[in-house]
């Protein structure tokens, strides 16, 4: 069995129209019965309802179709609530701002004890150099380029046209961004072999860099 859960914190409801959403939970009695010799996650997202079926909780926000089909559009850690109590899902600005021509990788950071957020960028390397070009910016290399100020301007700006174009909210827009050279390969560890962002080693290993953007 599948069903959704309303997660009221997260604002994701079975009654939203046109499409009912909330957390995907599997249950059945085939559902196992925890994680290894680990009681304190098991207890966390398995649960017994009044009738002793079991459900897994997943994670995953998902909505339901017409047609029936389920698609998921959110997980529940990839959501943070800020300082004043707005929450940002944190995949849902990624997506919206990979469409930016500039940013090849993109990984925003949001701080609960902050009203903003920011964000990591690997940049189009043919995409800024062109505009460095047409803009008369003079560079010894790309890591140069990069980290100029005008360079972060023009990417911060296009930025925000995007964010705006994709009608995200503002406390949804980074208010600074970081500038970083280096693409993202499965071989740096910080991307799967899908280029799915592994954002606690993005995290761990950029901490610094975003410390200084919430400076």
């Amino acid at each position: 069995y599948v069903r959704l859960i309303s997660w009221d914190e997260g604002g994701y409801l079975i009654t939203d129209k046109p499409m009912p959403r909330g957390e995907i939970v599997v249950g059945g009695f085939s559902v196992t019965l925890g994680y290894f010799k680990n009681e304190e996650k098991t207890n966390e997202v398995y649960k017994v309802d009044e009738k002793g079926m079991r459900w897994f909780y997943t994670g995953d926000i998902g909505q339901f179709h017409p047609d029936g089909c389920l698609e998921i559009i959110d997980r529940k850690k990839d959501i943070v609530k800020l300082q004043h109590g707005e929450y940002i899902s944190l995949g849902k600005v990624e997506a919206a701002l990979s469409s930016c021509n500039y940013v090849e990788s993109v990984m925003v950071h949001a701080d609960p004890f902050h009203s903003n957020c920011v964000a990591l960028i690997v940049p189009s390397r043919q995409a800024l150099e062109n505009w460095a070009q047409g803009a008369g910016i003079e560079y010894s290399d790309f890591p140069d380029l990069c980290q100029k100020k005008e360079t972060v301007t023009e990417a911060q700006q296009s930025l925000s046209k995007t964010a705006k174009d994709s009608r995200l909210d503002k406390f949804e827009v980074p208010t600074k961004i970081k500038l970083l050279p280096d693409p993202w390969t499965p071989e740096s560890g910080l991307v799967t072999a899908a280029l799915k962002l592994k954002r606690e080693q993005v995290k761990a290993k950029f901490k610094d860099d975003l410390h200084e953007l919430y400076g």
